[in-house]
């Protein structure tokens, strides 16, 4: 959707100052505006005893942004031994860290119990074995398969090469119990993106309900459920915003009636990552070129190695001018980078002001999945990255990729095999 008027009363005003400064594209951040969302996480979801959020690091993995994050006391959600360093880096230990990968080797699991460890939320029940150790507190990952449905975006679970089978559930935990697991907790995600808080509250029924078999069967209690991310936002101007605050409520009275139920009540984990950061960045270029042939083009000085999600799934980010009236569209464009790809388009068709060579565009919306989504073909080099402090001022957190950067893996030792087998 068009970012928020607060976001812009920030930005704007000093935006031509900070590209002459810092040079387009770059990825810019707004502190306040994050800082503002994790308060009102916080306060929704303070009925719920033992709520936290962890931070999917997937979403934005910078340092800078990890600091905000865990100064509102956010743990982090980790898929891969960068990510767990990125959080460690910042300070974050033991059960702050929550370990969700899938298809994970020996090495990573090795990476995620070192250095003050990790929640592991196993993706399937073969990583029993496979652990160097079993810890006290364990969590898997559930797939319910045809018992429910994902969303446009993760799609059927069936489908999905996500968590442990419901048949599987209650020997994951057995066994697990078996080597000396003695803390559980039960994780899922089922959606990406979604609006209808509806499917989160129906999630936290479905956990609660398993919690319920699962501790009659093996008589064991679960210290928290984690409902993963999949809150959404509303990229475009008619999307309804997600209703956090009944998602909460509803969510609240659940967790009551299970606790009178069974005289006590898990705590609540979730992993939101574009809910915390999406709407608080924007991706800001520069209107280098026009082509008009079928159509008209608008070319600008980044390509989709910045922002992949419009070329990749098809998905709409707002695009506004900078010193231009949204009101104004006048012209229909295709926005577009240099990347010898047909994709590569930030906007197909869009109505839009008519847009000079040297204006600036502001993409809304990139604040998660954007800068972390980058890559080098065609040797494009991702830009930089800025913060928006609360005080005014602009850190650079991130520089733009370099040639040297994009040549470095082809600085190494020669190493060359001759082998000595027969080729059959």
């Amino acid at each position: 959707m068009p970012m928020s008027e607060n976001f812009k009363g920030r930005l704007y005003p000093v935006l031509n100052e900070i590209a002459e400064h810092f040079g387009t594209p770059f990825h810019i951040y707004d502190e306040t505006g994050i800082r503002e969302t994790g308060k009102s996480v916080k306060e929704v979801f303070s009925g719920i005893s033992g709520f936290r959020e962890y931070f999917a690091v997937k979403a934005l993995p910078n340092p800078r942004i990890l600091d905000l994050m865990k100064s509102m006391g956010f743990g982090f959600d980790c898929s891969s031994i960068p990510e767990l360093t990125l959080s460690r880096q910042v300070g974050a230990r033991g059960e702050e860290i929550m370990f969700t990968s899938n298809d994970t080797g020996a090495k990573e699991f090795m990476a995620a119990l070192a250095d003050g460890g990790s929640i592991l939320n196993l993706d399937d029940i073969t990583l029993i074995s496979k652990l160097p150790k079993m810890p006290e507190l364990i969590c898997f990952r559930y797939n319910p398969g045809p018992r429910r449905t994902g969303n446009v975006i993760i799609g059927n679970p069936v489908e999905a090469k996500y968590g442990v089978s419901h048949e599987q559930l209650l020997d994951a935990y057995r066994n697990a119990h078996s080597l000396g697991a003695w803390r559980f907790g039960l994780h899922t995600m089922l959606i990406s993106n979604e609006l209808n808080y509806e499917y989160m509250v129906d999630t936290v029924q479905m956990l609660l309900e398993l919690v319920e078999w699962i501790s009659s069967e093996l008589s064991i209690k679960f210290d928290f459920i984690n409902i993963g991310g999949g809150l959404g936002i509303p990229y475009k101007p008619e999307d309804v915003p997600l209703n956090l605050g009944a998602m909460a409520e509803n969510i609240r009275k659940r967790f009551d009636t299970f606790k009178e139920k069974n005289g006590y009540v898990p705590k609540l984990y979730m992993e939101s990552g574009r809910y915390m950061t999406g709407p608080h960045g924007v991706l800001v270029v520069k209107a280098i070129n026009h082509k008009n042939t079928y159509r008209r083009y608008i070319g600008v000085d980044a390509c989709m190695s910045a922002l992949m999600r419009p070329g990749m799934y098809g998905a709409y980010h707002h695009i506004n001018v900078l010193g231009k009236d949204e009101e104004d569209k006048t012209t229909v464009v295709d926005v577009v980078g240099s990347l010898c790809e047909n994709n590569d388009k930030f906007a197909i068709q869009r109505e839009l002001p008519e847009i000079e060579e040297g204006d600036l565009l502001i993409i809304n919306d990139t604040g998660a999945h954007g800068h972390a989504m980058g890559f080098n073909y065609n040797g494009s080099l991702r830009p930089k990255e800025l913060l928006l402090k609360t005080d005014g001022s602009v850190e650079l957190i991130r520089r733009e990729e370099t040639m040297a950067d994009y040549f470095a893996t082809l600085n190494f030792e020669p190493d060359t095999l001759t082998p000595t087998g027969k080729v059959s």
